[in-house]
């Protein structure tokens, strides 16, 4: 059963990201699931580091992304979503050409949401792992 309250597709989500640092970095959003959101992130001069493998900090922004993406569309239109805390853990170096990452929801509560989301290599092999929780507010209370 699929996890989403609100009406969810890759056009929509390319549609969101336009004009932001997922563009510009050449994020995409490439599958929803009924449970998961799967992106890419080239690993190129926009998003490595000296040594030529991802920077940590784009690894957490493709997570923080999905993460966050997931979150929004599993809240009705009366809520929003802000991030509360992101966690990363790096544990080998992701190489170009790319890397993929792939969040789930370990909590979806009525004020917080947990997300696990795992960010492979080429190979398939483990790059980082990432928790992101995220606040759900109500519109009414954020003016």
């Amino acid at each position: 059963m699929a996890i989403w309250k609100k009406q969810i597709s890759l056009q929509i989500i390319t549609d969101l990201m336009k004009g932001t640092l997922c563009e510009h970095i050449g994020m995409e959003i490439t599958e929803i699931g009924d449970d998961f959101l799967k992106g890419t992130l080239p690993v190129d001069a926009r998003t490595q580091q000296h040594m030529g493998i991802i920077h940590g900090g784009a690894s957490v922004v493709l997570a923080e992304t999905l993460g966050s993406a997931a979150s929004n569309f599993c809240c009705d239109d009366e809520h929003f979503i802000v991030g509360l805390d992101i966690n990363a853990n790096h544990l080998r170096p992701g190489m170009p050409p790319l890397v993929t990452g792939i969040a789930r929801p370990l909590h979806i509560g009525r004020k917080t949401h947990v997300w696990e989301i795992k960010i492979i290599d080429n190979e398939e092999k483990l790059v980082c792992i990432a928790r992101l929780t995220t606040a759900v507010l109500d519109k009414e209370s954020a003016d």
